[in-house]
């Protein structure tokens, strides 16, 4: 069981900055690839970035590439989301998630935070 914790969220200006971080109880956090998906209101979660166990590789959602980037540090057993140039659409909750297929279908991962709010104000 892996838990997972979000941090890092909140208010911020269109065109301003926030990382997002998600720290990991286990140390099995480092097999596992990562996922940054985020769920509006009214709409339905949806697939921001994701990376693979070691961190050689990523993808972003294209709503978000140059913008976002995603990467992990697993020392630490934590990974991050680092969000600039934020627009107002990118309001949302955030949540990591972690599992054995990863990829980008919310159905590869197993395992969630509880999110985290992410506000651009215009």
């Amino acid at each position: 069981q892996v838990h997972l914790v979000e941090s890092g969220g909140g208010l911020v200006q269109a065109g301003g900055s926030l990382r997002l971080s998600c720290a990991a109880s286990e140390r099995t956090f480092s097999t596992y690839p990562m996922g940054w998906f985020r769920q509006a209101p009214g709409k339905e979660r949806e697939f921001v970035a994701r990376i693979n166990w070691s961190g050689s590789s990523t993808a972003h959602a294209d709503s978000v590439k140059g913008r976002f980037t995603i990467s992990r540090d697993n020392i630490k057993n934590t990974a991050y989301l680092q969000m600039n140039s934020l627009k107002p659409e990118d309001t949302a909750v955030y949540y990591c998630a972690a599992g054995p297929a990863g990829g980008w279908d919310a159905g590869g991962y197993v395992y969630w935070g509880q999110g985290t709010q992410v506000t651009v104000s215009s």
